[in-house]
């Protein structure tokens, strides 16, 4: 029972950073074009983006494999 508890929590925090991440590329995708950034700064946070969401996607993935384990 506990690890079920472990692995829900574990699923939040996914889902947390997933839209953390999202609403902190649109916020800066919008700053960046209001003060007019260069387009290597806009890239440079778009990347850091992608970086948090391939986090994300390792992160679903230990979930999905501590899953399995739980099946047998």
């Amino acid at each position: 029972m506990r690890n079920e508890q472990d692995q829900a929590r574990q699923g939040r925090v996914i889902s947390l950073v997933i839209a953390g991440v999202a609403l902190a590329w649109i916020a800066l995708t919008a700053l960046g074009s209001a003060l007019e950034w260069s387009q290597r700064t806009r890239l440079l946070f778009d990347l850091l983006a992608l970086v948090g969401f391939a986090m994300a996607v390792w992160m679903i993935y230990g979930l999905w494999r501590d899953r399995q384990k739980n099946k047998d």
